[in-house]
């Protein structure tokens, strides 16, 4: 088995992580609002500062049609580098 991690699981669990486990990966990955799951503003920068870290992107909370609301938000802005 390898060491590559699907986008989505991973960012699924950097989520878990930014929240402090309050938020559960496998609730992530069901989709829906990251905001309706619990993930709050601090939270999510946690998870922007993370995404940065692990990805080597720039995640702009207040860009223009930008939008970190779902998991698969956040694995268009990874895919986009």
């Amino acid at each position: 088995m390898g060491t590559t991690t699907d986008p989505r699981t991973r960012i699924a669990a950097l989520v878990s992580e930014a929240t402090g486990g309050e938020v559960s990966a496998v609730d992530v990955l069901g989709g829906g609002s990251l905001m309706a799951l619990g993930v709050d503003s601090l939270g999510l920068l946690r998870l922007v500062d993370a995404l940065e870290l692990e990805y080597g992107v720039e995640v702009e909370l207040t860009a223009p049609g930008q939008r970190l609301d779902t998991v698969d938000d956040l694995v268009a802005i990874v895919a986009r580098g």
